[in-house]
């Protein structure tokens, strides 16, 4: 039986539509067989560079189709890509590429000029995109003196692995980055949809070649690669069929993305919260665009109610799926609105000592099944992270806090590591941001812990949008308890955003 490998089950796709287009990115238009073959050329290609099976290989580069080659190509040549942010600097592409122990990188040809090689030992290939480089082959180059033999890449990495490595750097919102790992297996059913997204995971990869039978679905991916939103959908897109619309723009541009929308026919458009949502609502709501866009879905960042709300106004009765879900737990499930989650047999609040807690109560929310193996190197924060129960089964807590709801939902209340203490009460910074985002006038906001000389820290916020900062305190009033409530408001138009589209919290601190 083949196992559940991505690249075996983007090849059982590739054979069951070879025609079909696969990618769409900028002017490259690749079919599956196109992009089967020239990833086959890079997996040739890094073996032929002395990449060996279990190793690592960065990728530097904005969104273009050579990311999604190269990670296809890593995945058949059973090295794990590393995704790398584009905006690092030099000491933190030092790190991050010395951490993850990359012994090759394709990079961005105007951005190696920030990678220090005589810091990273272990690096000996790079290959450059989009031009060529001091000490870099070039992509193309490097392509086109490759083999496009799948068999050739078989005979030099054996046996094709559910456990072979997928490996996602994640900044979050403190500290250095750190790598989760994943066995392929699990990333496919725990974020990659499981070959049916959204319904009953299949149970035998091939019956991911019923693609040949149906239309794939055109799925426009905003988020960028480097993301793990960004690859969650479009392995969701390339493994049940369908096309993905790469947007390649540098920034978000609402206007430039729903015209790509209008000229590809995107039938799904995926954003990253209010950050992107809200300027599609008013684009939407500005111009008319000839659209067959019937889905919006979100990830990486929460859409407020009201967002949700206009898009549904200016694009009646289309389906919006606001998703959470992170690095070290994969895709946890679709919001309900106002911070409310439905568990699924795979989430729990747990306590503190790893029980469910009763309705009512507040814990951690974890999740268990297909989780990661843990974080690269790092036993420590693995042994924090994942943990085993009472009960013998072994949970991911990302450090999310939640408190179950009468009715078996769950409301998000915020990361531990965003907590505010003040005067003795702890505050998730979650819970005030989803109260601020339903004012009238606001279409976001940031909540962080300001230094306070008699409480210790105090709430602050920085609101995207028109709302006075008076109706702003008296509207969370109405919904929050008195120590909730940001003492320090700062109304900007909108809120800057970090390279991945989530909310900037270093940013929002210097408002004040």
């Amino acid at each position: 039986m083949t196992a559940f490998n991505l690249a075996d089950l983007f090849e059982i796709v590739a054979d069951a539509c070879p025609d079909r287009t696969a990618l769409v990115a900028g002017d490259v238009r690749l079919t599956y067989r196109q992009l089967d073959e020239r990833a086959t050329r890079v997996a040739n290609h890094l073996l032929d560079a002395g990449v060996r099976p279990g190793q690592h290989v960065g990728v530097l580069s904005y969104n273009r189709a050579e990311w999604l080659e190269t990670m296809i190509g890593c995945f058949k040549a059973r090295v794990a890509p590393v995704n790398v942010n584009y905006r690092y600097i030099k000491d933190e592409l030092s790190h991050l590429l010395g951490d993850s122990e990359c012994v090759v990188l394709v990079a961005e040809a105007d951005l190696l000029e920030n990678v220090n090689r005589a810091d990273l030992p272990l690096l000996r290939h790079v290959v450059a995109v989009g031009g060529p480089a001091p000490q870099a082959e070039e992509y193309e180059d490097a392509l086109a003196s490759a083999s496009p033999s799948r068999a050739k890449v078989l005979e030099r990495t054996g046996e094709r692995s559910g456990d072979d490595p997928y490996l996602l750097y994640t900044g979050g919102t403190t500290g250095l980055p750190k790598g989760v790992l994943w066995r392929s297996e699990d990333i496919f059913f725990s974020a990659m949809g499981g070959g049916n997204h959204g319904g009953t995971p299949i149970a035998d990869p091939s019956e991911l070649s019923v693609a040949a039978e149906r239309e794939g679905l055109r799925a426009q991916v905003h988020a960028p690669l480097m993301h793990g939103g960004g690859q969650w959908i479009t392995w969701i897109t390339l493994t049940t069929g369908g096309t993905v619309i790469l947007y390649t723009g540098r920034r978000f541009d609402a206007a430039e993305a729903l015209e790509l929308a209008s000229r590809e026919r995107t039938q799904v458009l995926m954003l990253v919260g209010n950050g992107m949502g809200h300027p599609v609502a008013e684009e939407l709501s500005a111009r008319r665009y000839d659209l067959e866009v019937f889905a919006f879905g979100s990830g990486g960042a929460p859409l407020s109610d009201e967002v949700r709300a206009k898009l549904l106004t200016v694009v009646p009765n289309a389906y919006v799926s606001d998703n959470l879900g992170g690095s070290e737990t994969g895709a946890m499930g679709p919001s309900l609105g106002g911070g409310r989650f439905q568990l699924h047999p795979q989430l729990a609040v747990l306590s503190d000592d790893l029980l469910p807690v009763a309705p009512g109560e507040t814990g951690t929310l974890a999740r268990t099944g297909n989780i990661p193996v843990g974080y690269w190197k790092d036993e420590k924060k693995t042994a924090a992270t994942f943990r085993t129960g009472p009960d013998g089964r072994r949970w991911a807590l990302q450090g999310d806090y939640a408190r179950l709801n009468e009715d078996g939902t769950v409301t998000l209340l915020g990361r531990g590591s965003l907590v505010i203490n003040t005067g003795g009460e702890k505050v998730f910074t979650e819970e005030v941001e989803a109260a601020l985002r339903t004012c009238p006038g606001v279409t976001d906001a940031i909540v962080v812990a300001l230094p306070d000389e008699r409480l210790g820290s105090k709430v602050a916020a920085v609101v995207a949008g028109t709302a006075a900062e008076e109706d702003l305190t008296a509207h969370c009033r109405t919904l929050l308890a008195g120590y909730k409530i940001p003492r320090v408001l700062a109304v900007v138009p909108e809120l800057q955003l970090t390279a991945v589209g989530k909310p900037d919290y270093a940013w929002a601190r210097t408002r004040f």
